[in-house]
């Protein structure tokens, strides 16, 4: 089995990276610097114990790769540049390649199974960052991260059970789960506060109520349209002690995947899948979301301005969301 990681940035460059280390066959895809400073001098693959410079192939279009029967694509790319990638890849690869859609929110899935024949869920509980080219580091100590997967809609295969078995000997912690929307579904409430990192600055402590009620929006999404999700303890009881955070190089942490875009200047953020899901979902169904609509434009604003990460106080956030209708 090869593994193909379009999208090679925090993520995908983490999951290339493991993967390559413990002997499987992986070819990155990345774009403009990152693949230049890549092909040069390899990927520079950071974590609390350790810096390698590794020289995995890396390529900048899926037309650059000669596709083989046991090819297996990860989904690395932000749930924005979804479409674009997807399409390269079909038209590069075909509609039989498996696709696993390694990605925050639960749109990817569906723009996928439109295109190609067998598509994964893929729950990333992965602490991992990507603010330069050519470098990627991951911030935990034991276990580098938590990578469920099924089959999408729902059900498991041998191929997802083969691929978690590679997982897990890649320093992963990962299983093969017929259900996996459900955990897809609680962690898109987890990354309900993504934008308002972004807005803030990494620390949230004092912004637990904002967060608190973009999920109580979101709760009352899922049940009017029916939804299930995992509940908190049994993502409590998933994540165990897997993700034990460090500093890497004495640095630690900076924010999440959103915080990560608008500091790295990508000219895009994820709102519109993260909070705009919820907005959307409340549209469908008549419910109130002043919350999640307040940080999904405010996000999106943050790009559009080319303002830097964390720009805004809690309390401005907060009288927005007053303004739009919310009640704390």
């Amino acid at each position: 089995m090869r593994f193909i990681i379009h999208g090679a940035g925090a993520i995908g460059g983490t999951i290339g990276a493991r993967l390559y280390q413990h002997g499987r066959d992986v070819v990155l895809i990345a774009r403009g610097a990152h693949f230049e400073a890549i092909k040069e001098k390899g990927l520079s693959f950071k974590t609390p114990q350790e810096s390698a410079s590794l020289p995995i192939p890396c390529v900048s279009h899926p037309s650059e790769i000669a596709f083989k029967p046991d090819d297996v694509v990860f989904m690395c790319t932000k749930t924005q540049d979804s479409l674009e990638a997807l399409d390269a890849l079909r038209q590069a690869a075909g509609e039989a390649v498996p696709v696993i859609c390694a990605q925050n929110g639960v749109t990817n899935e569906r723009l996928a199974l439109r295109r190609f024949e067998n598509v994964y869920g893929m729950v990333v509980m992965l602490p991992a960052s990507h603010l330069e080219p050519g470098v990627v580091q991951a911030e935990s100590m034991t276990t580098t991260g938590i990578l469920d997967a099924g089959r999408f809609p729902s059900g498991k295969d041998a191929l997802i059970e083969e691929v978690a078995v590679d997982l897990a000997a890649s320093r992963f912690s990962a299983l093969a789960d017929a259900r996996i929307m459900r955990w897809k579904y609680a962690k898109l409430l987890r990354n309900l506060g993504n934008a308002l990192q972004a807005l803030c600055g990494p620390s949230l402590t004092e912004g637990r109520d904002i967060l608190r009620l973009a999920n109580r929006e979101a709760l009352a999404c899922y049940d009017a349209a029916g939804i299930d999700c995992a509940s908190r303890e049994e993502e409590a009881e998933r994540r165990a002690d897997h993700i034990q955070m460090a500093p890497v190089e004495g640095q630690s942490r900076g924010g999440g995947s959103s915080w990560q875009s608008i500091a790295r200047g990508a000219g895009s953020i994820e709102a519109d899948y993260l909070n705009g899901e919820i907005v959307y979902m409340g549209r469908l169904h008549d419910v109130p979301t002043p919350a999640n609509l307040v940080l999904q434009r405010m996000g999106n604003g943050l790009v559009r301005e080319g303002a830097a990460p964390g720009c805004y106080t809690l309390d401005q956030v907060r009288e927005r969301i007053v303004e739009a209708g919310g009640r704390f």
